[in-house]
């Protein structure tokens, strides 16, 4: 077998100490800590360190479908099937509050960048706010009709997007609490909703296999992929905004090139499906959780840059019209985000694969 090329992601170890299957990952700030949530009812934070051991928390009555740190990391925040939502200091002791308003399974919670309120997701069809530091609950959002997947702050922490079985992505204004507009693109239940870095596209995942990727400013479907040949259970951007890393049923983790529009790798490593992804906060690593009650770590390689800069400035992803295979691209558009040569750059990426393209 042939020896990985150093652009490829490598297996960079894994963890074992979940009874069932992994739920949800993320990573600290300092990618120090990496914590996980399992219908083991527990959660795990494992240490990036070797021979370090790992923290197991256990609180919650039921399955823990969640897991999110604070910004800072000093915080981690966990939904559960017990209908609750619990932050825990995520050292040694493990201590942790319990925050109650859901009637119903919680399927999400992340913090706001400002680290001072949280958003929730739940199966009582609501989306709510929450006040971190004030332990309290803010205010609900109401509009879907059917159980809520998952809900995420955009990065400037203006806008909510939320994910449901309905077969929508709400996008809500945090301020005004109302819904900006409803995507009602997806064939079946959403799974997994997210902002890129830069706040100007969404992307969302679903049981009908598919990605797709719109611009929020002009609700304008700019992607769509269908790659998975199982329901896509989860996706996290790339720090950069280039990349997008999926997880699916069919026990694959998928990397999309954003720019170029098209699929980077195919991952396989979990026995049966893949149930959650997470890039850490630099792009150096992504972890993978799945069925197989397993927690990988894998280096990313593909993306080896001055993240410093490249945080500086974030570019969207190209709008790709799928339907007819033709390619587009909104100067206008992406002028808003976009330096002369980060444009010049994406340019003449859409050139060179309108020119491998077949009339």
């Amino acid at each position: 077998m042939a020896a990985p090329c150093p652009e490829d992601p490598s297996l960079e170890r894994h963890f074992k100490g979940h009874r069932d299957a992994v739920t949800s990952v993320d990573f600290s700030l300092n990618t120090k800590q990496l914590a996980s949530g399992s219908m083991d009812s527990c959660l795990m934070v494992w240490h990036m360190k070797p021979q370090s051991r790992a923290y197991r928390f256990a609180g919650h009555k039921d399955a823990v479908t969640c897991v999110n740190f604070s910004p800072s990391g000093h915080l981690l925040a966990s939904g559960s099937r017990d209908k609750t939502v619990r932050i825990w200091i995520p050292n040694v002791k493990g201590e942790s509050t319990v925050f109650r308003a859901h009637t119903a399974t919680v399927r999400s919670v992340h913090f706001c960048s400002d680290g001072q309120s949280f958003v929730t997701a739940s199966d009582d069809k609501t989306v709510k706010v929450w006040s971190t530091h004030r332990q309290k609950f803010l205010f609900s959002l109401s509009q879907h009709i059917n159980w809520v997947r998952c809900a995420r702050f955009s990065p400037d922490g203006r806008l909510i997007v939320s994910a449901s079985d309905d077969k929508t992505v709400k996008l809500w204004d945090k301020t005004s609490r109302e819904c900006v507009h409803s995507y009602c693109e997806h064939g079946s239940f959403v799974t997994s909703v997210d902002f890129h870095p830069s706040g100007t596209c969404i992307a969302a995942a679903g049981m009908d296999n598919t990605v797709k990727v719109w611009d929020v400013r002009t609700h304008r479907l700019l992607q769509h992929y269908q790659l998975h040949s199982a329901a896509v259970n989860a996706l996290s951007f790339h720090p950069s905004g280039n990349y997008l890393l999926t997880a699916s049923s069919d026990s694959t983790l998928k990397i999309l090139d954003l720019m170029e529009g098209r699929l980077l790798y195919t991952l396989h490593g979990h026995q049966g499906p893949a149930t959650t992804v997470a890039f850490s906060r630099t792009g150096e690593y992504f972890a993978s959780g799945g069925s197989d009650e397993q927690v990988m770590v894998w280096k990313s390689n593909f993306d080896v840059v001055d993240y410093g800069e490249v945080l500086k400035v974030h570019r969207p992803p190209a709008p790709l019209a799928t339907s007819s295979g033709s390619l587009t691209v909104s100067i206008l558009e992406q002028r808003l985000t976009l330096t002369e040569d980060r444009l010049k750059q994406c340019l003449e990426n859409q050139q060179l694969i309108m020119q491998r393209t077949p009339p």
